[in-house]
């Protein structure tokens, strides 16, 4: 990860909740650079992904989802899907920006699975 570059310098959380770091059964680096980092995100039905960060925005392919509870880093529910309007048949994409400490928990019944392309000169 690149402590030097400005977005490093304005993020406030330390490098240990990253993805790959804190969640890395989870998340699958397929490319990096000084530019972008890809991920290939996979949670399957039941399992539960631990608090961890995203530094940068980026684009979001998302090939299948499933009911999920995203919480922040104290538990507290952010987003609950079964609460909200229908999304998006898949495949679908969008943005989508940094985000702070937060956990992923899938209680449906079919695996989530994106693709993300992280644009690191982009502040969060």
């Amino acid at each position: 990860m690149d402590t030097n570059s400005p977005a490093a310098s304005s993020w406030p959380w330390p490098d240990s909740l990253d993805a790959l770091v804190a969640a890395p059964a989870f998340h699958k680096k397929l490319f990096e650079n000084e530019h972008v980092r890809y991920l290939e995100v996979t949670i399957k039905p039941g399992e539960f992904v631990p608090v961890h960060t995203h530094r940068w925005p980026g684009v979001i392919y998302v090939q299948s989802t499933s009911a999920f509870i995203r919480r922040d880093g104290g538990g507290k529910v952010l987003f609950d899907s079964r609460q909200a309007p229908p999304s998006q048949p898949t495949p679908f994409i969008e943005w989508i920006g940094p985000l702070p400490p937060h956990s992923v928990e899938n209680i449906g019944t079919t695996e989530v699975r994106m693709l993300t392309v992280e644009l690191k000169h982009l502040q969060p």
